[in-house]
């Protein structure tokens, strides 16, 4: 990956950031990566416990829109986005939401995230899809990297 991470690498698992104050939401999607795919996951339910634990070097970031349901004052997901951009730009972050609407999406990815999804009952399939295309660019990038070294 591009952020660095050495344990991923020799382990080969994929370390995926879950960041959601739905502690059910939170819980499912864990099932779900843990049981289908060759993850580490950690789970936050606010985005001040992502940041602390930042140095942790995720290779992906599914984070939430909204962030509010543990502490009323807490960062929103656009807000802890920032930050994440602000330590490591080469983080892929996918915002994750209920809200189905395009000006929030629009907006997300305004603040750099790789993408946007809604939560529904094909959330699940769409980030394994997505998570997939971050990895297949990760790997040109490199390769494309290797190629302009040796220029």
């Amino acid at each position: 990956m591009n952020n660095g991470n050495k344990t991923c690498l020799s382990t080969g698992k994929i370390k995926i950031f879950l960041v959601d104050d739905d502690a059910v939401s939170l819980k499912l999607l864990e099932i779900e990566f843990l049981q289908h795919g060759d993850f580490t996951i950690e789970t936050y339910p606010t985005g001040e416990l992502c940041m602390a634990n930042l140095s942790n070097n995720p290779d992906i970031i599914i984070l939430d829109y909204y962030l509010d349901g543990v502490e009323k004052n807490a960062m929103n997901g656009l807000e802890t986005l920032d930050k994440i951009k602000a330590i490591n730009a080469n983080i892929p972050v996918i915002m994750l939401s209920s809200q189905d609407k395009i000006d929030i999406a629009i907006s997300c990815m305004h603040h750099g995230a790789f993408d946007y999804v809604v939560k529904s009952e094909t959330a699940f399939m769409r980030l394994k899809k997505i998570i997939t295309t971050v990895l297949k660019f990760n790997k040109m990038e490199k390769e494309l990297n290797w190629y302009m070294e040796k220029m």
